[in-house]
Order: structure tokens, then C-alpha cells, then sequence
């Protein structure tokens, strides 16, 4: 198969599979959405949801959560892991919030990345599930799987998400890019499939002989 092949292939049978793409974190607004994918850095969405109804009952606005003390915050987040960083990093971009866009989440790439704690990955995921902007947020495991079915031979999350962009119709990015993320739960995790398991895999390469090491971001 070529790559467009297979970006084809991929299309389909992702769409046929997950024709509805809710979002994984549960939020009410932009504003929880932000707290919720920051709180998802290197955690399952799972515990992220189990945390967050108690944080968001504390405080679920900034003109609120800039007022709570950050070990309170600490407190509620640590099962999400990095909680130092993450705790004070929802305290701090609350008061920024405040202090610089009234209150307001900014709805553009550059006012997000600003925020402490909000890398490009959580700013393009709040742009696409928030906004509804079209991104394609890349982390560990869309960089895992580009690789593995052939999308793309970039070393780390930046060259990915270049390639996939310039792969897929813009309009496919936002509910693309969480259909790779669940069918990789599914069928092609890290641990479940080495490249020649489930059927994109399979399908994409049937010849491979051995399992696919892909490089780390």
C-alpha cells in the first residue's frame, strides 16, 4: 500500500467504527475542559474524571479557583500525578484568566500556550473539543500509532502532527484525531498489538515479520 493508501484505508475504517467521537474528559465549558486536559498529562482520562467533580464542586471558574489555596487544589489532583506543577498551574492561569481575558479561555493557539501548564497538545485539544477549531493534537500514543501504520517517520510530536495534517482533510482533523485514540485503546495499544495484530495493522502491512519498534517522541 502507498501512504495515501493507506491514510484512505485508515479514514474509512475509523469513521466505521466510531461514527460518534464524544469527548473522553467531562466538562461543562471551555474552562473545564482547559483544567481537565491539563489534569491529563501523562494520566488516564478515567482518573482525570474521577478527580475533577470534586474539584469543579470547590471551584469550576477562575474568578473562583483563583481565590483557593494551591494545597487545597494539590490535595483534590494528586491522583492525577505531577500535582505540584498541576496544582499550581490551575491556580496561576485562574488569576491570568482574570487578570488578562476578563475570565475568558482565549480561543486562539498563541493566548492558550501562554497559560502555565499548557503546552501546544493541550492548547490544539482545547481548540478542537472547545472551539471546535480545526487541530490535530498529537501525543504519545497518535505519535505511536502514525508510525506504526506508516503515516509518518517524524521523531517526535511536532513532525507528526505536520504529516497527519498534511495527510487528512482538515475537516477529519478533529474527529480524527480521537477515533486514533480510541481505536488504539481498543485494538492497538502499546501492550496489545506490536504492528502485525489487529486489522489496520494487518491490513497496512501484511508482510511485516517482526514487531514494529517505533521511535520515541
Amino acid at each position: 500500500m502507498l501512504k495515501k493508501e493507506r491514510a484512505a484505508f485508515i479514514l474509512e475504517t475509523l469513521h466505521k467504527l466510531y461514527p460518534e467521537t464524544p469527548v473522553p474528559l467531562d466538562n461543562k465549558d471551555n474552562y473545564t475542559l482547559l483544567i481537565a486536559v491539563l489534569l491529563s498529562a501523562q494520566c488516564t482520562d478515567e482518573r482525570v474524571n474521577k478527580v475533577t467533580p470534586a474539584l469543579f464542586q470547590l471551584a469550576d471558574n477562575p474568578f473562583d479557583m483563583q481565590h483557593v489555596p494551591i494545597d487545597e487544589i494539590y490535595q483534590i489532583v494528586r491522583p492525577c500525578g505531577l500535582a505540584p506543577q498541576k496544582s499550581s498551574a490551575i491556580s496561576t492561569l485562574s488569576k491570568i484568566l482574570v487578570d488578562r481575558f476578563n475570565g475568558e479561555v482565549p480561543s486562539d493557539l498563541k493566548g492558550l500556550e501562554s497559560l502555565p501548564g499548557v503546552g501546544h497538545k493541550t492548547a490544539s485539544v482545547v481548540m478542537s473539543q472547545g472551539f471546535g477549531y480545526p487541530a490535530f493534537p498529537v501525543d504519545t500514543h497518535i505519535h505511536r500509532l502514525a508510525q506504526r501504520w506508516g503515516l509518518t517517520k517524524g521523531k517526535n510530536v511536532v513532525q507528526t502532527e505536520r504529516d497527519l495534517k498534511m495527510l487528512f482533510p482538515k475537516d477529519r482533523w478533529n474527529q480524527l484525531h480521537l477515533q486514533i485514540i480510541f481505536y488504539g485503546r481498543e485494538f492497538c495499544s502499546a501492550r496489545g498489538c506490536d504492528g502485525r495484530v489487529c486489522k489496520i495493522c494487518k491490513t497496512c502491512y501484511p508482510n511485516r515479520k517482526k514487531p514494529f519498534i517505533a521511535r520515541k517522541p
